[in-house]
């Protein structure tokens, strides 16, 4: 008898906790935002963004209404570090001063440039592209120019920024985090510097010298792809371990992440013989977003709404138009290894994962530490 009534209280408070979860869990969820590297067009993760913010705006009725106002973090490698570093960047005014829409067509408009050819000689063309090129793209991208030119820096965010390159000089990775900036201006840096950090991808760009505001940090960076080109695992331990910044966050359990992935590679190998330097790098670009899909689909099982991984794997780059990402059915992790293909497609994971994140409301993250003029070291 005494064992019933102890088992009747066990499962009676088993169901109060759950019942309160399930209340508050909705507006107690720290939002991740995590956009693959690979490529030089973006046109998965560039679909996929402009249709995040406008679902949010049509499910919101905000037309107004922009990615960061909803997400908490925001995280991205390469190509996916630009447009991370665009929709964030502050206006100066505590909002971005880009829109999703933005943010791609500059990439669009602005791919030749950005990705322009080294011309060696009168009559050929070199391997790779010019440095010159996307690093006066960049520094046009991130300035303000109500404010004399004032190029940003990781400071200048309305939302947390996280980026990863690898540094030859200590050969290991290397993240940007606003963070770090906001403790040492040892550790901020200019995000033109920090997108053309994270986009030297070998083969293609020189690795790329740089340092910090104060001078005292310096790297000698190339693509962060190489470690990190899926970054969602790199911000989620951010999160569990940034206590200032997320200071509610104990566990994944406290999370919602959305992974945007760039699509698969275009050129799939077929045979060992016919690999070249930069097809073995887009095999490590591939593999390691997949890995870490695997790995965050594995730490998610439990509640696999709180993690959403769009993709684009049955057509190859350059290939498929916006319609194509959007239609195509997802093709999902399974806890431990394995895949499975979803009826539902990567256009419906995103309308669905917008829905939980209306419900959690707008983030309420102090804000960008942009508008305190920073000391000048003597």
């Amino acid at each position: 008898m005494e064992l019933s009534k102890v088992t009747l209280e066990i499962f009676t408070k088993l169901e109060q906790q759950w019942l309160s979860v399930s209340q508050c869990g909705a507006t107690s969820k720290t939002r991740i935002l995590s956009i693959d590297g690979g490529g030089t067009t973006a046109i998965v993760s560039g679909t996929v963004l402009v249709h995040l913010e406008d679902q949010i705006r049509s499910q919101t009725k905000d037309p107004h209404a922009q990615i960061s106002d909803y997400f908490d973090i925001i995280t991205g490698t390469g190509i996916g570090a630009i447009l991370a570093a665009m929709i964030t960047a502050d206006d100066g005014f505590g909002r971005p001063l880009y829109t999703a829409r933005d943010a791609v067509s500059f990439i669009a408009d602005k791919n030749r440039e950005l990705y322009k050819p080294k011309s060696v000689g009168v009559f050929r063309r070199g391997l790779g592209f010019s440095s010159r090129n996307m690093e006066r793209l960049l520094k046009k991208v991130f300035q303000r120019k109500e404010n004399e030119g004032k190029l940003l820096t990781l400071k200048d965010t309305c939302k947390p920024l996280l980026i990863p390159c690898f540094d030859l000089k200590t050969s290991a990775p290397f993240v940007f985090s606003r963070a770090d900036a906001s403790e040492s201006e040892s550790f901020n840096f200019e995000l033109w510097k920090v997108c053309r950090a994270t986009s030297s991808t070998p083969s293609l760009f020189k690795p790329f010298q740089f340092a910090s505001l104060d001078g005292k940090t310096s790297c000698s960076a190339v693509d962060g792809g190489l470690v990190m080109n899926n970054p969602a695992a790199a911000a989620v331990t951010h999160v569990l371990h940034n206590k200032r910044d997320f200071p509610a966050v104990n566990s994944v359990e406290d999370l919602m992440v959305l992974s945007i992935g760039n699509g698969a590679p275009a050129n799939r190998v077929r045979d060992i013989r016919e690999c070249s330097t930069s097809t073995v790098v887009d095999i490590a670009l591939d593999g390691v977003s997949e890995t870490v899909d695997q790995m965050m689909g594995n730490a998610f099982s439990w509640n696999r709404t709180d993690y959403a991984r769009i993709q684009c794997v049955f057509v190859q780059a350059y290939s498929f138009g916006e319609m194509e990402v959007l239609k195509e059915r997802v093709l999902e992790s399974l806890p431990f290894g394995g895949k499975r293909l979803l009826e539902e497609t990567n256009g419906n994971r995103i309308e669905r994962f917008v829905q939980r994140l209306v419900a959690t409301g707008k983030s309420s993250l102090p804000p960008s530490p942009c508008k305190v003029t920073p000391l000048v070291s003597s």
